[in-house]
């Protein structure tokens, strides 16, 4: 199960916090589905902080094994939510198969 927080929203713009919350939903729903056998209740942390034009989007999840953060700047929120959740999806699926591997080679060497 993989709980959503996000802080500091009211940071983004009025008109573009709707399209953001969407594609924050969207992507949870790939994360719901990658850990649902996963024996650990899981955090998926976002965090978006302004800075005179510029936007910085961070996330966060806590495998097991380790925290997966990134972070993404860029004068429009959009792309750099898109372009956050693209390679926190790379980061993410690679920590998980490494998990994966390490808990596959276990089971071999128990025989």
């Amino acid at each position: 199960m993989v709980q959503l927080i996000i802080k500091n929203l009211k940071e983004v713009e009025e008109n573009y916090r709707n399209e953001v919350e969407n594609i924050i939903n969207e992507k949870v729903e790939f994360y719901q589905n990658l850990f649902k056998k996963y024996d650990k209740n899981l955090t998926l942390e976002v965090i978006f902080n302004k800075s005179a034009s510029t936007y910085t989007v961070s996330a966060s999840i806590d495998l097991k094994s380790k925290k997966v953060l990134s972070a993404q700047e860029d004068k429009d929120i959009l792309k750099a939510t898109r372009a956050l959740f693209n390679d926190f999806k790379k980061a993410v699926k690679r920590q998980y198969e490494l998990e994966r591997k390490d808990y596959e080679y276990k089971r071999k060497n128990r025989k």
